[in-house]
């Protein structure tokens, strides 16, 4: 089960490189459309790991200063996190964000600022379990920004325990709707006419999901395009991307089953006190 959930939430979050080839990447939105202006509040954060790798995730402005989004997006980066909310970022390659001098280093404010990208600095939950403690998920991080972003209207978080009201069998017949980054799942132009994660276009995108489960730490919902009462669920790259109902951010993405995007999407709730307090820390 460890093994499982740590594998799924590196799906859901893996390099930039990776996914704008076309391998493997961090879980993105299959099915939906493309979202245009529908949630300008939700921006692309792109950061390095210690490793020098580049990665990619999904995150939502809850403050003129302050995106939300997963832990797994913000634990152990390097140097400064890259945002953006720009609806399309590319439509086909090559991608236009920029690489960091010292990829090791990560990113410095200089060079998004001469970039011309917003920049922030990752706080992770410190109750967050990196997957091994089903009780004390905790897949919650921040990005501070380092001055107030002009023009966008923040999300509203959900009130304390707000989902619990929608327990079964009321979840199953609840649609949530979900936004991200991720790649595309849909049948390559050539080879094989499997449906698969596509890199491109790397846009931002919606989707609806029905309800599956509810705990106390995580929601889970029915990723399945062909379902009449969703569009799809999450895939590569919608990491930490919000999951809404009734107006409210309840949840973020946290980890996907399979490598097609195919099945059930686990996500973290943002509207219990152990999210919450934290979150209020920087709000």
């Amino acid at each position: 089960m460890k093994r499982f959930f740590r594998r799924s939430a590196l799906l859901l979050a893996t390099t930039l490189s990776l996914a704008i080839a076309g391998a493997l990447p961090a879980p993105a939105i299959t099915g939906g459309e493309p979202d245009g202006d529908d949630h300008p509040n939700v921006g692309l954060i792109v950061f390095y790991g210690a490793d020098g790798g580049r990665y990619r995730c999904s995150a939502t402005l809850i403050s003129p200063t302050v995106l939300l989004t997963a832990a797994h997006c913000t634990e152990g980066t390097a140097g400064a996190t890259l945002v953006t909310f720009d609806s399309v970022i590319a439509e086909a390659p090559p991608s236009p964000l920029p690489a960091a001098a010292v990829p090791s280093a990560g990113y410095t404010p200089e060079e998004l600022e001469a970039a011309g990208y917003l920049w922030g600095v990752a706080e992770t939950h410190p109750g967050y379990s990196n997957f091994t403690d089903l009780a004390n998920w905790n897949d919650v991080g921040v990005i501070v920004l380092d001055e107030p972003v002009a023009g966008v209207a923040p999300a509203t978080l959900a009130p304390v325990n707000y989902l619990d009201r929608y327990r079964q069998p009321r979840l199953n017949s609840t649609i949530f709707e979900l936004v991200g980054y991720g790649t595309e799942v849909r049948k390559p132009e050539s080879g094989p006419q499997k449906p698969q994660p596509m890199s491109y276009p790397l846009i931002r995108r919606s989707t609806t999901s029905p309800g599956q489960k509810l705990t106390p730490q995580i929601i889970q919902l029915q990723g399945n395009p062909n379902d009449n009462r969703g569009g799809g669920g999450t895939c590569f790259g919608d990491s930490g991307g919000p999951v809404f109902l009734d107006g409210y951010l309840v949840a973020v993405t946290s980890y996907g089953y399979t490598e097609n995007c195919r099945y059930l999407g686990g996500y973290q709730r943002v509207d219990i006190p152990v999210a919450q307090d934290w979150l209020a820390l920087y709000l």
